[in-house]
């Protein structure tokens, strides 16, 4: 770390700080689940499954800002970035609070999720700024222990936060969490990046990237899978709770459910970290696709059969577990083998990549979310379609070149 910044701020208040700025996102949609009944009721009575629009349209925008932000943080400077997604994150939050209509509210999410890219992708380039080699390694797993608590814990906050003042106070908290996180951000840390370190902002750049990678048969097929994964955790993302409410009727149990499975599944980068040296990233990402392939195989026969709702309600937990817990397993390996030869290009690859599977999973869910019939069907058929188009180019992976132990 530089000597002006460590001189104002510890590593651990560092770490603190980046792990507030990383989880906005996570806080941003998973608090929000526990509302979408009452959202849907005022907003969307006659058309229910369109309050799903409100979870996907902060994807399809943070995946816009993904695109941009990294770049725009190496031109100008990485607070002025972050301070002005914040800006973008905050009106986006004061206008759903006060949107009277559902599309004022989507328009207003879209906002909200380009603004949350600035905090998301810049803290880990401020990070790399001041870290690196296996400092920087350890930085961001402390940093990423803390991010992975926030998903379970946000469907909790959200339920106490609509407890106190009803579903739209969730968006005044979104505004307060990121007010003091730019304040401290803007109190305590030094800007990383001096002006002579910047690179001009050039959209000529993007295009040469893009050919570039889209040149490449491992990072096309990376980006591919890391969509359909995506894809597969954002209809699940969507349609949780009103699985758990119109299926089940266990929505007053629905928070700390997904709290025990957000924290079951946490777990599951530590599994891949203990064993990826050993096996190859290509090897655990297959496995782990497989193997929840052949889990919504086995979920649909017991939809189909019959099966009591008390079982079936156990079954679909284990399912979701498989499927949150495959995001440790597989999208970190896809991120490292499609940026492998583009190390020349990583910053602008890596938000070419983020954008591209974000943007397009968002919009998948979205579509599969609409369907929602007060069954399953819909989501595990969706899943099970995803999952299988992923294993052609799974083998395809397999069968590339590679160094050794990938």
């Amino acid at each position: 770390m530089s000597a002006a910044t460590s001189a104002r701020i510890s590593q651990s208040e560092f770490i603190a700080m980046m792990a507030m700025m990383v989880a906005t996102v996570a806080f941003s949609i998973d608090s929000m689940l526990p509302a979408m009944p009452e959202i849907a009721s005022e907003l969307t009575p006659d058309a229910p499954n369109r309050s799903q629009l409100i979870l996907s349209a902060f994807m399809v925008g943070m995946g816009v800002g993904t695109l941009f932000t990294g770049p725009l943080s190496d031109a100008f400077g990485r607070k002025s970035v972050i301070n002005l997604g914040a800006a973008l994150y905050i009106l986006g939050a004061a206008l759903a609070w006060s949107a009277p209509t559902l599309e004022l509210m989507i328009a207003a999410r879209v906002m909200q999720g380009i603004g949350a890219a600035g905090p998301r992708i810049v803290s880990l380039a401020i990070v790399r700024d001041l870290y690196s080699g296996r400092e920087m390694a350890r930085i961001v797993s402390f940093v990423m222990i803390i991010f992975t608590i926030v998903p379970a814990l946000a469907p909790l906050l959200g339920t106490g936060i609509m407890s106190i003042g009803g579903w739209r106070s969730i968006f005044v908290a979104f505004m307060v969490f990121s007010v003091i996180s730019i304040l401290w951000l803007n109190s305590r840390l030094v800007e990383p990046l001096a002006p002579e370190a910047r690179r001009p902002f050039r959209l000529a750049a993007f295009r040469t990237a893009f050919s570039e990678m889209m040149a490449l048969p491992m990072v096309r097929n990376s980006i591919y899978v890391q969509t359909l994964i995506f894809g597969v955790l954002f209809t699940s993302i969507s349609l949780i709770q009103p699985t758990f409410d119109l299926i089940f009727d266990k929505s007053d149990q629905f928070a700390l459910y997904f709290f025990g499975i957000g924290i079951f599944c946490a777990t599951s980068s530590m599994v891949n970290a203990a064993f990826v040296m050993k096996f190859g990233m290509r090897a655990i990402i297959t496995l782990s696709v497989s193997i929840t392939f052949g889990l919504t195989i086995l979920v649909l026969i017991l939809q189909l059969s019959g099966l009591s709702q008390q079982w079936y309600f156990w079954t679909y937990i284990l399912w979701q577990l498989s499927i949150f817990f495959q995001m440790g397993l597989t999208i970190g390996n896809l991120n490292a083998l499609g940026m492998e030869p583009l190390g020349h290009i990583a910053g602008l690859a890596a938000s070419v990549i983020g954008a591209i599977a974000t943007i397009t999973a968002g919009i998948i869910a979205t579509v599969i979310a609409q369907f929602f019939n007060e069954t399953t069907l819909p989501q595990i058929g969706g899943t099970l379609i995803l999952l299988a188009l992923c294993l052609p180019p799974l083998m395809r992976m397999r069968k590339l070149d590679r160094p050794q132990n990938t």
